[in-house]
């Protein structure tokens, strides 16, 4: 009992130690984002994110971090960074970021990055440059400490997250396969910096009706509305929204016809879908497809589906939820999770190694005009993934 004591004691002054370390560097801290927040990096334009790897690279190499800057084939270059000094069969723990934003050039004339009541405001700030910044100083602090973690931390940072990491993902699975844990740096849910312990599923449905032109005077009957079609089959999946298990299914987007004076031979609608789960995935994707026409000489394709899984409260992802509680009762906090409605590269990893998401900075606006990080609580969330780091390997079955 008196040795359970004493680990405890021992954790908690280790706890205090880091956060006191990560709060002494505040303003360096805040300089360095500022600077990757000044580096415009939009996700169409690729070659910007050349820019955000020169701040990164000798941040890592400082750090004692081999940096490999991995081609991106139809999207901007990503990066990765693993220690120079790692045994063999040390096991790895991958701390995910992207460094491109939903911003386009030239933001910066109009939002530009300035510190205001603790805050700290720009493109970028939130959503996710400030966590990038969070895994530099974690690393950072661990090394000024003297802190060495039993499980080695690599760092990957892609560049088409913004668009779903078309290209990157093929990296994002392989390097979660081999890891022990994944911790994600997208920012915190909400103002009271909920941990992400859950994320919707996305699906994607194309629906393309064919019906017969006809003059809508002079011979209306010759001809079969896919608009009106159209009507019946968006009723239909309205149908589909189950708030009760978080399911949401909505026509974002329609289409059709050519005139109106002829009967519509033709009318698309686009349909965005969220799901917690896989199977609310499967149940919506065969009750999409299971739609049939009530207009006759009326055909319905439907092409798509749920193709982002969902981060779901798997037992590992639990258990390494639990893990940060006991790491942020190190540090004083009680901390809270929470289920967002976007995915991320957590969807990704979450499907091979236990995920906890939502790491990042604390703060509001992500893709909005007031986009901010808090920097008192960041740094905070600084000194979580810092303690977060130094737990044992997991088992991922």
């Amino acid at each position: 009992m008196s040795s359970d004591l004493g680990a405890n004691e021992r954790t908690t002054a280790e706890g205090f130690r880091t956060l006191e370390c990560v709060h002494a560097m505040k303003d360096e801290f805040v300089d360095f984002l500022s600077g990757l927040c000044r580096v415009e990096s939009p996700t169409d334009h690729p070659a910007t994110q050349t820019s955000v790897h020169a701040l990164l690279e000798p941040a890592f190499t400082d750090l004692g971090y081999d940096v490999r800057i991995v081609e991106g084939r139809k999207s901007g270059n990503h990066l990765l960074a693993m220690p120079k000094r790692r045994a063999r069969q040390t096991p790895s723990q991958l701390l995910m970021g992207h460094s491109d934003t939903v911003w386009p050039l030239e933001t910066l004339e109009r939002m530009p990055v300035h510190v205001d009541d603790g805050r700290l405001h720009g493109p970028g700030t939130l959503d996710m440059k400030g966590g990038l910044s969070l895994i530099i100083f974690a690393l950072r602090a661990l090394r000024d400490l003297d802190y060495e973690p039993s499980v080695a931390p690599v760092v990957f940072v892609n560049s088409d997250e913004e668009v779903g990491s078309p290209d990157s993902k093929k990296h994002v699975r392989r390097l979660a396969r081999a890891a022990s844990r994944a911790l994600v740096l997208e920012p915190a849910l909400g103002p009271s910096g909920l941990i992400k312990t859950a994320r919707k599923g996305l699906g994607r449905f194309e629906i393309t009706v064919r019906g017969r032109a006809a003059h809508a005077g002079l011979d209306p009957e010759a001809g079969a509305s896919a608009i009106v079609e159209l009507s019946h089959v968006i009723q239909e999946l309205n149908l589909l929204n189950d708030p009760e298990h978080g399911t949401t299914v909505n026509v974002g987007l329609i289409g059709g016809g050519t005139r109106p004076n002829v009967i519509a031979a033709e009318a698309t609608a686009s349909v965005d879908v969220r799901v917690t789960s896989m199977d609310h995935g499967r149940w919506v994707e065969d009750r999409v497809r299971a739609i049939e026409p009530v207009t006759p000489d009326v055909t319905i394709e439907v092409e798509g589906g749920v193709r982002v899984a969902p981060l779901e409260r798997t037992p590992r992802n639990v258990a390494l939820w639990n893990e940060a509680q006991l790491r942020g009762a190190e540090l004083g906090f009680d901390l809270g999770h929470g289920m967002a409605g976007g995915g991320s590269d957590g969807n990704t990893t979450s499907l091979f190694t236990a995920t906890l998401d939502g790491l990042g900075c604390v703060g509001d606006g992500a893709h909005a005009d007031h986009e901010h990080i808090v920097i008192d609580p960041s740094l905070d969330r600084c000194a979580l993934l810092a303690r977060l780091l130094m737990a044992p390997a997991m088992i991922t079955k």
